[in-house]
């Protein structure tokens, strides 16, 4: 077991024992593309983390080993970055407290391991820079807030990791709340609860493997159409700053001045955000099969209109759409490779996964990776 390997390699290291927390990666249900746009997203925390034990050792020096990669490093609290790529998101942990608070953590002893897929679009690495942001916080007691401590995540991501990327995962990562969803204001940062009762339903994700290489230009590309198309709306309405203002009405008045794949983009984003409060409100009634049918949805604009799918995750959907008992199913993430995650029925579980294995192999070459994953609690401690 994972949590005994930890706690076995500590006492070996360090001859005693130390406190133990853990933060869960994350799935996103609906809501993709929509967190540059200042728009909505629905992220719930997952039962798959990343654990550690620590205990602070009164130096200035922090011990740190991984279990998933046998590999130990120690560095000071200077901003150094390591030879370990895995050392650097807790380094901008705990470089990233000292700027937003001012305050630097005492030296540490650690040992770490996770179950959290590496490259499965449930990211760990937000569930690494959440458990030692939350464990450094309580330890030292700095009392910085959950969504404090998600900045801190962010910023280390940036700064770094390289990685310009939004506060979703360790949001979420933070948060996150057994059985419950999470829709966030990205604007704002205000969220609110979204019950998950799945009915005798299941999430499943299934990971194409495959990550084609328009992912990060046709990204920033999506941004730019998205910006151009915010600028042409701004002429009519000065209050427009994002396509989060903007409502299908105002897209049809510009619809002759912007460029069609642009318009195509905007019109996705905006519909992505109805279909998302649409989603909250049937999940609110108890109306799985509504919220699912969003879901596929939210999977055909992400296709046809933003068009950052491809064939692989195309064919999942389209298996998931002909599978009774399926009743939603999308890609999550970025794009052009990665998963797709699925709300399917108890009884055609096993029918489902084995159908969708055969059919893409034979298509592909190669199994789709299959994960079931369980909303759960947020980063918390555990001993």
């Amino acid at each position: 077991m994972l949590l005994d390997k930890i706690s076995n390699l500590f006492k070996e290291k360090y001859s005693t024992s130390g406190a133990v927390f853990a933060a869960p990666g994350r799935v996103n249900l609906i809501g993709e593309h929509t967190d540059y746009n200042l728009g909505f997203v629905l992220p719930g925390a997952i039962d798959k983390a990343i654990f550690l034990e620590i205990r602070l050792n009164g130096t200035d020096s922090f011990n740190v080993a991984s279990v998933d990669f046998n590999e130990e490093t120690t560095f000071k609290a200077d901003g150094q970055k390591s030879s370990y790529s895995w050392a650097n998101y807790i380094i901008g942990v705990i470089m990233e407290i000292k700027e937003i608070s001012g305050k630097v953590s005492q030296g540490f002893d650690c040992v770490f391991g996770g179950n959290v897929p590496l490259g499965g679009g449930m990211s760990s690495s937000a569930a690494l820079e959440s458990a030692f942001a939350f464990a450094i916080n309580e330890l030292n007691g700095f009392g910085l807030s959950k969504m404090e401590l998600a900045k801190v995540g962010q910023m280390a991501e940036h700064h770094y990791a390289g990685v310009r990327c939004g506060i979703m995962d360790q949001f979420a990562s933070l948060h996150g709340e057994e059985g419950k969803l999470m829709k966030l204001d990205c604007r704002s940062l205000e969220y609110e609860l979204v019950p998950f009762k799945l009915q005798d339903h299941k999430v499943i994700l299934l990971d194409t493997n495959v990550k084609h290489s328009l992912a990060s230009t046709e990204y920033n590309v999506r941004r730019g159409q998205c910006e151009e198309g915010v600028a042409a709306i701004a002429k009519r309405h000065p209050e427009v700053h994002s396509l989060r203002d903007v409502t299908p009405e105002m897209l049809e008045v510009v619809r002759s001045e912007v460029d069609p794949v642009t318009m195509m983009r905007c019109e996705y984003v905006v519909e992505e955000n109805i279909r998302l409060s649409n989603a909250c409100k049937a999940l609110a009634a108890g109306d799985i099969q509504t919220f699912g049918k969003e879901m596929f949805g939210s999977h055909e604009g992400l296709s046809k209109k933003y068009a950052v799918s491809c064939q692989e995750l195309d064919f999942l959907v389209d298996i998931a759409k002909s599978t009774p008992g399926v009743i939603g199913s999308r890609m999550m993430g970025g794009g052009f490779g990665g998963c797709t995650i699925s709300v399917v029925a108890n009884e055609v579980h096993d029918q489902f996964v084995q159908n969708a294995t055969v059919e893409f192999e034979k298509q592909f070459g190669q199994k789709p990776l299959v994960y079931d994953v369980v909303i759960s609690s947020g980063a918390r401690r555990l001993s």
